[in-house]
């Protein structure tokens, strides 16, 4: 089912949470087009792998690698189009309207395969290609219920790996540091909403991310909380309390999406929306990043990062560029 009304978007996670039912959903960063299935009723042109579950489980078809090697090249906007984008944010940080804002872009990217291919070649926590419009390889979780316990993991922080002291570098960056104080406060105060006794699991853990280019450390921290009595065997009114995900906007979240809406020069789409799953026991859904989409001028590839007012415009702009990639495993 797919529909524009949010309401029943959220009240259809709702009843097949309450029945049990496993089913898929999907919403585009903007809340347009969303999408809640049954997982039985889903068709073969969806595919995912999540950690605890992949769809469909019997087609072994679509997990056989391909046999050639991987072309990629990318052709990025050029810095002094970004900066563009990057001043405005600059100077809505300088005038407080802002904390954080993530900032993104969009880059046609040539390759000689194609999004089924891509889709059996790379490797994420998170993976999912839909239908023939995107394939995207997701490292960040955005929410996971399982029972009365709720967890957020939100991610903030790359740096590629050959530079000098990379995971130095990253663990002590001042501007990283920032960032993720700000996001991580961003997602307390939005599970504070739904859920109580809301901590910090873990704060500023690193993994790294193998690629087609250069591998990649990231940081993120892990939250977790106790759903309130409201919220139990609600999910829907979870993910409608809490989206969209705050690591891909900013903070404060409603007048950052304002200036997001200013400064980018791209429609994002279903890139940095959310899709995920129910199994039965766990809900679980990604945020989505690591994003390719199939358009009628060729495929492009979306990504950014977040500005915050110790962000150096050229580091930003080869984050960006750095994030262009196909993970492998």
């Amino acid at each position: 089912m797919i529909t524009n009304a949010k309401e029943v978007f959220f009240q259809r996670i709702n009843t097949l949470y309450q029945a049990k039912k496993p089913f898929f959903f999907l919403t585009d960063y903007e809340g347009k087009q969303m999408e809640v299935t049954a997982l039985e009723e889903l068709d073969e042109h969806v595919c995912f792998q999540a950690p605890y579950l992949s769809f469909p489980s019997s087609n072994q078809q679509a997990f056989l690698l391909p046999d050639k090697p991987l072309l990629w090249q990318k052709h990025p906007i050029s810095f002094a189009t970004y900066q563009k984008s990057f001043n405005l944010v600059k100077e809505a940080l300088q005038q407080g309207n802002t904390y954080l804002v993530n900032l993104t872009c969009s880059t046609p990217v040539e390759t000689n395969h194609s999004l089924l291919e891509l889709y059996q070649l790379g490797h994420g926590k998170y993976k999912l290609l839909y239908r023939d419009q995107f394939v995207h390889f997701s490292p960040e979780p955005f929410i996971r219920i399982a029972g009365n316990t709720i967890s957020s993991y939100p991610m903030k922080g790359t740096i590629e790996e050959d530079e000098l002291n990379a995971a130095d570098t990253l663990r002590a960056s001042e501007k990283e540091i920032a960032e993720q104080y700000t996001i991580v406060d961003l997602i307390r105060n939005d599970l504070f909403q739904v859920a109580t006794q809301v901590e910090v699991a873990s704060f500023r853990y690193l993994e790294k991310l193998k690629t087609n280019q250069k591998d990649l450390y990231t940081v993120s921290s892990h939250i977790t909380g106790s759903l309130r009595p409201a919220y139990l065997n609600h999910p829907g009114d979870v993910l409608k309390a809490m989206l969209p995900a705050g690591s891909i906007t900013g903070a404060p979240k409603a007048s950052t999406q304002k200036i997001i809406r200013q400064a980018e020069i791209h429609n994002r789409n279903y890139y940095t929306g959310v899709w995920g799953y129910y199994n039965g026991e766990i809900l679980d859904c990604c945020v989505i990043i690591r994003y390719l989409e199939s358009t009628p001028v060729g495929f492009i590839f979306k990504s950014g990062g977040g500005i915050t007012s110790l962000s150096d415009p050229k580091a930003e702009y080869q984050e960006m560029i750095s994030k262009i990639y196909v993970p492998l495993p």
